[in-house]
């Protein structure tokens, strides 16, 4: 019995949208779809009937920039200024292309095999025509074949064929790719990687994963029209987003209950999972209800930085309030155009307690407003909620949480409200951590403790239980606090896989904080590192301040206590000195002096850190919550930490990034386990461990062996890579070695990992990766383009092996030590930077000019010489050579190859194939064409791989 082709698979999804009611349509060039999109437009606005000259306009004005500008005309209405005719003077129509307000009156229609010529030819598998414009693209791959590779494969048409033509593929909104087993969506969005692509599910968040499963739900022609409509966002950065399931029942259980009652209720969606788009998506379509008067949409002063406002406001422009003036958010309560508010609670409270505001508002208390409280687990259990709801007597209210209060974590001291649910009531809707690490919308956590404490008269190991005992004096002995900073320092560069990823270190105090911050500049001072960390910190240095201060707020406007009363010198001193070696290490001039100075020193902390310009950040409270890093991959802990702040903190860590970040690292320097599985129970289910934690080291070890095994059964040596027998077999080892990778890439994050473990050593693994990049280079560099290869149905996954540190200027350091070297030392030395250059993906290309390099101009040089300028000269001459060499066997242009080489030095973009054909002295005839023309893309593409990319700034 033979399995399901991928023509079948094509025709059994077109046979199930006919049968949805979608419309076939013929269309499988350009010049069908033109002629097809005059008349679904002419349908779709009321059959109207348009001249060529009108199409042309429409045309024109459709094919107009990039894939956002695009979307938001996708969404607008086009003034078509129609021609006289019949003796009737011109008039002017207002043509839609988008009914988005009554999104089930499209027009709807399901094509497939549409051919189009971009820089190559690219056949598309099936797309969804609505108004005769593609705007969903389904990507199939035979059953059995792997998902990424269809994901591949629509990022390659991004870049071959979606502009081609009259550009009308630019429309596309939604992307889904199938293997018939496993099916997924994402937005166009050409800056995605596969962990930003989704499976749909139903409200119980419950997979539908089988093609006809997830077509019979999510192209229902209502449901993916309002996809589009309703749940598609075109941002200020220039990118779509698409709502994740659990996103969108979130966002229309609160739209019901704004239309069908007056009662509060609350979203747990757990941290990491996008709850501020979620919320403030809600926010915008509840602001369109005639009966709402505002929406307030209220989050903490701390989580206003850069990030956020820039975010916020693409959604609605000029909506945040980026200010500490409470006298611009009650010119907004006042301004009747503005119908959605983003403010803080902070901001709020002062506008409701100061009498010089609360009389400019005093007539909004009936009217009806409904809030929107983002994280409402951290500031919603106090004063200012009971304010709120005191002075808006029509108010509705919505919190959003990662980690709810529940009576087990709920804290004393707040009255009779002590839970979330008291609070606000019904949970609408729930997507807790287990679900998204089964979504992989989230990763799990590997979770160790490091730290045993000897009693003097004792060989026991004491293991300090800090939930139960109070060991100060030990805690904070200075002995204790070096031995964690050498720790950090000599693990530091394995935990975060420098500098791809970066860490934050939490501590229990100021105190604390201040003496490891000193540590880790003494030790560094002393140990002189080729790469010291940087090493930067943050806290309130106020010690009598109002609550909002104390967990890391920054002051609005003055409260009652004079500002100097509040001030601890001490920390605040310290404080300064620590941003001066801030300013020194960037350049930058922050200070203390004033809260606005401060608070751009915490928004520059943020962006450095998202940046991974940062290597650990110190902290005791900020930063914990409601900040998102997908380049922090490590918490180191040294403090204590329960319920919600535990499963915050770590939260940090677990966001989604690419196939090197697998887990977020949690280094324990207490012992947190009682309260890890404590919190992980409270906050998803008693079961939820093996899901939520990482294995123990001893499991991964097994794996990697047993992995070890199965790919040495098919190829016991290196060299045997060479002689599989055909393309299954070459796969077979691809897969078997990717596996290795994997568990190897986790297995390097544990401190307690050692080569000696493993059953392969690190030489063998490294000689082995090399024929494994070797594989993926002859799949791409085909001899026919249009022979589809086997290997292409697999993901080589080159993101566990690419370091963004080894570059040429890396090599050029290391050639630098090893001309002072003596002669025997130099050819080990030698050796070494050859295994590495043939190891990395960045530097093949150019590992033939390298080791040429090493062997022919290397010995010449005298120990005083300079490495850098020979080679660059070494270099310009090999450039030189190859772009003559290419010129005279291709019968190329020099002056026309050089354009497009500035061209794509300066905007990425790769010759076009009329652009090759311009740039050739001579006309290729018809049917040489196609070939001359691959030969020569693949040559420049070569020569532009060797000597333009990947120079890291040195040559």
């Amino acid at each position: 019995m033979t399995t399901q082709s991928e023509f079948a698979l094509e025709q059994g999804l077109i046979e199930q949208l006919e049968r949805m009611e979608y419309a076939r349509a013929h269309v499988d060039d350009e010049a069908a779809m033109l002629a097809n999109l005059k008349r679904q437009l002419e349908i779709h606005n009321n059959n109207i009937q348009l001249t060529e000259p009108e199409f042309e306009r429409i045309l024109n004005h459709l094919n107009t920039g990039t894939v956002v500008d695009r979307a938001r005309i996708l969404r607008d209405k086009f003034a078509l200024k129609r021609e006289a005719a019949n003796g009737q003077p011109a008039e002017t129509i207002w043509l839609s292309f988008l009914n988005c307000d009554d999104w089930c009156l499209n027009e709807f229609q399901v094509t497939n095999q549409i051919s189009m010529a971009g820089k190559r030819k690219n056949r598309y598998d099936v797309t969804i025509l609505i108004n005769g414009l593609p705007l969903v693209q389904i990507e199939l791959k035979r059953r059995g074949a792997e998902l990424k590779v269809a994901f591949h494969q629509v990022n390659r048409y991004q870049h071959e064929s979606y502009d081609a033509g009259a550009g009308l593929f630019q429309y596309v909104q939604l992307f889904i790719i199938s293997n018939g087993v496993n099916t997924k969506y994402f937005a166009n969005n050409r800056y995605q990687t596969f962990e930003q692509t989704f499976f749909w599910t139903d409200k119980a968040n419950n997979r539908y994963s089988d093609l006809s499963e997830f077509t019979a739900v999510f192209l229902k022609q209502c449901h993916i029209a309002k996809m589009i409509t309703h749940y598609t966002v075109i941002t200020e950065q220039g990118i779509l987003k698409v709502l994740r399931p659990y996103q969108y029942y979130a966002t229309e259980a609160l739209v019901d209950r704004v239309k069908n009652s007056n009662q509060n209720a609350y979203i747990w969606h757990t941290t990491g999972s996008g709850k501020t788009l979620t919320s403030f998506k809600a926010s915008q379509i509840i602001t369109r209800m005639p009966k709402v008067h505002k929406v307030m949409f209220v989050v903490d002063r701390k989580d206003l930085d850069y990030q956020t406002t820039t975010e916020f406001n693409a959604f609605s422009k000029g909506s945040v309030d980026a200010t500490t003036n409470t006298h611009h958010l009650v010119k907004q309560l006042n301004d009747s155009t503005t119908r959605l508010i983003v403010t803080t609670l902070q901001k709020i409270n002062n506008a409701l307690k100061n009498p010089r505001y609360f009389d400019k508002i005093a007539h909004l208390q009936d009217e009806k407003f409904v809030f929107i409280f983002d994280e409402c687990h951290r500031s919603q259990f106090g004063e200012t909620h009971q304010n709120i709801k005191r002075f808006f007597t029509n108010a509705q209210m919505f919190g959003f949480t990662g980690t709810p209060i529940f009576a087990d974590n709920a804290k004393s001291g707040f009255g009779l409200i002590k839970t979330t649910k008291d609070l606000f009531g019904e949970c609408l809707h729930k997507y807790v951590i287990v679900d998204a690490i089964k979504d992989e919308n989230v990763l799990r956590f590997a979770v160790e403790y490091v730290g045993k404490y000897q009693y003097k008269d004792s060989a026991n190991n004491l293991d300090i239980e800090v939930e139960d005992i109070d060991k100060k004096e030990l805690l904070d002995s200075p002995q204790r606090l070096e031995r964690i900073v050498d720790y950090i320092l000599a693990h530091h560069a394995q935990k975060t896989k420098t500098p791809s990823f970066t860490a934050m270190f939490c501590v229990s105090s100021i105190e604390s904080l201040i003496t490891y911050y000193e540590l880790f500049k003494q030790r560094q001072a002393a140990l002189k590192p080729i790469r010291p960390l940087k090493v930067a910190t943050i806290f309130s240095y106020a010690a009598n301040e109002p609550s909002q201060l104390a967990n890391g707020m920054i002051p609005e406007e003055s409260p009652d206590v004079p500002s100097d009363a509040r001030i601890d010198q001490s920390s605040r001193d310290k404080l300064d000195a620590f941003i001066n070696d801030y300013n020194t290490l960037f350049g930058t001039r922050y200070s203390t002096n004033d809260s606005q100075s401060f608070y751009n020193y915490y928004q520059d902390i943020a962006k450095r850190v998202r940046n991974a310009e940062i290597d650990i950040l110190l902290v005791v409270n900020m930063f914990l919550t409601g900040f998102d890093s997908p380049r922090l991959n490590t918490l180191y802990v040294d403090k204590n930490l329960r319920f919600h702040g535990l499963v915050q903190a770590f939260s940090r860590t677990n966001r989604i990034l690419n196939e090197k970040k697998s887990q977020g690292n949690i280094v324990c320097f207490r012992n947190l386990k009682k309260a890890t599985d404590e919190a992980i129970a409270l906050f998803s289910n008693k079961d939820a461990k093996e899901t939520v934690l990482l294995e123990p080291y001893d499991n991964y070890v097994k794996k990697f062996n047993k992995a070890t095994e199965e790919l040495l059964a098919i190829t016991p040596t290196v060299q045997s890579v060479d002689t599989l027998p055909d393309e299954n077999a070459l796969r077979d080892f691809v897969v078997k070695f990717r596996e290795l990778m994997r568990v190897k890439n986790i297995l390097t994050t544990f401190a307690d990992f050692e080569d000696k473990d493993l059953t392969m050593d690190a030489q063998t693994f490294e000689d082995f990766k090399s024929k494994y990049l070797d594989v993926h280079e002859q799949t791409k560099r085909r001899d026919d383009p249009d022979k589809v290869s086997i290997l292409e149905d697999v993901d080589f996954e080159l993101s566990l092996i690419h370091r963004d540190e080894i570059n040429v200027a890396y090599i050029l350091n290391l050639l630098i030590s090893l001309n002072k070297l003596d002669p025997d030392e130099a050819k080990k030395r030698q050796k070494e930077i050859i295994d590495l250059v043939a190891g990395e993906v960045q530097l093949r290309s150019k590992r033939a000019l390298i080791e040429a390099f090493i062997d022919e101009n290397l010995p010449k040089l005298k120990p005083n010489d300079d490495v850098i300028k020979a080679f660059e000269k070494f270099w310009d001459s090999s450039k030189k050579d190859a772009l003559d060499k290419l010129c005279v066997n291709e019968n190329i242009n020099p002056q026309q190859l050089e354009k497009l080489l500035t061209n794509y030095a300066f905007a990425s973009r790769f010759p076009r194939d009329q652009e090759i054909v311009d740039s050739l002295n001579f006309r290729p005839k018809i049917l040489e064409r196609k070939s001359v023309i691959g030969r020569v893309r693949d040559k420049i593409k070569s020569f532009i791989n060797t000597f333009v990319e990947g120079m890291g700034g040195s040559v």
